[in-house]
C-alpha cells in the first residue's frame, strides 16, 4: 500500500478516545506543560519529552510529546495533532505524540462546538484539577472583587465560594459575570486548577453562566454556619472550604507573637533577610500558629494580626512596647502561649493538607465556654468505656 493509499486517521473529540481506535486526529488547547529529559534505554542519552494536559471542551486528557520543538510551545495554545497514538495510563486513555505525529497550530474556530447540555454534570466534591468539559449547578455563597497584578497590568478577579449539597469549592472569575451571593447558577466551560493543594474553579471568557431555580442547593447561611466537623474526618478527606472545627489549643508553634515581614512579599524576615528579596527593613506584625485538638485529630490554625490581637488581648503596639522593655521575642511568645493554651475555640475557614498535616486558614475564631461539670461527666464516661 502506498502512502497515498493509507487512510487518514479519524478526527475525534477527546471524550471519545478509545484504545480500539488509534492513531487519531485531535484538536485541543494546551492546559499544562512540563519539559523533561528521559534517558534512552539503549544508550542512556537524554531524550526531550513534553508532558501535560490537553482539552477540547469535552474532556481533558494527559499527553506525552516526544522530541518536541525546543521553544514556541506555550500554555493556552491550540494545536492540531494528526496521527496521535492512544495508550492506557492508570486506567485512562492518554495521547502520545511520536515522530509520526504531525503537530501544527490551530485556531479557536477549529475546537469542537459543545453546548452546555452535552457536558456531563459534576458535583463540587468530585472536582479535581486540572479538568475541563463539565457543567455544575451550585449556589454562590459569597463573591468579592479583588485587584491583582498580571504582568504589568492591573486586573479585577472575582473570588468567592460556591456550594451544592455535596460540598463547596473556591471560584475565581476573570470576567465580570455579575455574580451575587445567594444566586443559583448553571456553569459550563469553566476549568479546574489546583491552588495550594485544593481544587479551584476558574471562569474566563469561555465560560457560560445561567441563572436557574435553586432546587435543593444550600443557602449561604447553611454553609457559613455549618456545625463543627471532627478533625479526624478532615485528615481522611484532605480538607475543604467553609469548614468549622472545635477543639482545645494544646500548643503554640514558633514563630508566633511579634514577627517581622518583608514589605514587598509579606514573607517572614529573619535577621533582616528575606529569602526572596534579600536585606530588607522588616514590617512588624502579629501572628499565632495554634495547634487545635478535638480528640480525633489536630490542625494548625494560622491566625493573622487581627485574630491574634483578639485572642491575646494584646495589640501590636503594646507588643512592641513590651519588646522595648525586654528585647527578647521569646518572652512575648511565652506570654501568648500562657494566654491561649487550654482555651476551647470554634474556628471557621479553609483547611488544606501538606506534608506535615492539616492547616486551617481561619476566617473567624470564637471562644467556647466550657461547662466543667458536663465536660467532666463526658470524660468519666469515656474512661469507663462502653460497658462502664
Amino acid at each position: 500500500m502506498t502512502a497515498a493509499e493509507i487512510p487518514a486517521p479519524p478526527e475525534v473529540r477527546l471524550r471519545d478516545l478509545s484504545l480500539e481506535v488509534s492513531p487519531v486526529e485531535v484538536v485541543g488547547r494546551l492546559v499544562t506543560l512540563e519539559r523533561r529529559e528521559v534517558p534512552r534505554r539503549t544508550d542512556g542519552v537524554a531524550r526531550p519529552l513534553l508532558v501535560g494536559l490537553l482539552t477540547d471542551g469535552t474532556a481533558t486528557v494527559r499527553f506525552s510529546w516526544w522530541d518536541p520543538p525546543r521553544d514556541g510551545i506555550e500554555r493556552g495554545e491550540i494545536v492540531r495533532a494528526v496521527g496521535a497514538e492512544i495508550r492506557e495510563f492508570r486506567g485512562r486513555a492518554e495521547l502520545v505524540f511520536t515522530w509520526k505525529t504531525r503537530v501544527e497550530p490551530a485556531g479557536e474556530a477549529e475546537l469542537p462546538r459543545v453546548t452546555p447540555e452535552e457536558l456531563p454534570r459534576r458535583l463540587l466534591r468530585d472536582l479535581g484539577g486540572p479538568a475541563e468539559g463539565f457543567r455544575i449547578e451550585a449556589r454562590v455563597v459569597r463573591i468579592v472583587p479583588k485587584s491583582v497584578t498580571v504582568g504589568e497590568d492591573q486586573r479585577v478577579v472575582y473570588e468567592g465560594l460556591l456550594a451544592d449539597r455535596s460540598g463547596t469549592a473556591v471560584v475565581s472569575a476573570w470576567s465580570d459575570f455579575g455574580l451575587n451571593a445567594g444566586e443559583a447558577l448553571r456553569i459550563s466551560g469553566a476549568y479546574v486548577r489546583t491552588f495550594r493543594g485544593r481544587p479551584q474553579l476558574v471562569l474566563d471568557e469561555r465560560a457560560t453562566v445561567q441563572r436557574i431555580e435553586a432546587g435543593d442547593l444550600p443557602l449561604p447561611a447553611e454553609v457559613l454556619r455549618s456545625p463543627p466537623r471532627p478533625i479526624g474526618d478532615l485528615e481522611d478527606g484532605g480538607g475543604g472550604e467553609a469548614i468549622a472545627v472545635e477543639g482545645t489549643v494544646v500548643h503554640v508553634l514558633p514563630p508566633s507573637g511579634l514577627v517581622f515581614r518583608c514589605p514587598r512579599c509579606r514573607r517572614l524576615v529573619a535577621g533582616g533577610l528575606c529569602r526572596i528579596h534579600g536585606e530588607v527593613e522588616g514590617v512588624a506584625d502579629l501572628r499565632a500558629r495554634l495547634v487545635l485538638d478535638d480528640g480525633t485529630g489536630s490542625v494548625v490554625v494560622g491566625a493573622d494580626r487581627g485574630l491574634t490581637e483578639k485572642l491575646w488581648n494584646v495589640t501590636l503596639d503594646e507588643a512592641r512596647r513590651r519588646l522595648q522593655d525586654r528585647p527578647d521575642p521569646s518572652v512575648l511568645e511565652e506570654a501568648l502561649l500562657e494566654a491561649v493554651v487550654g482555651r476551647r475555640l470554634l474556628v471557621r475557614g479553609s483547611v488544606s493538607r501538606d506534608d506535615f498535616g492539616l492547616n486551617l486558614a481561619p476566617e473567624t475564631i470564637e471562644p467556647v465556654e466550657i461547662d466543667l461539670d458536663t465536660a467532666a461527666g463526658e470524660l468519666a464516661a469515656r474512661l469507663r468505656g462502653p460497658g462502664g
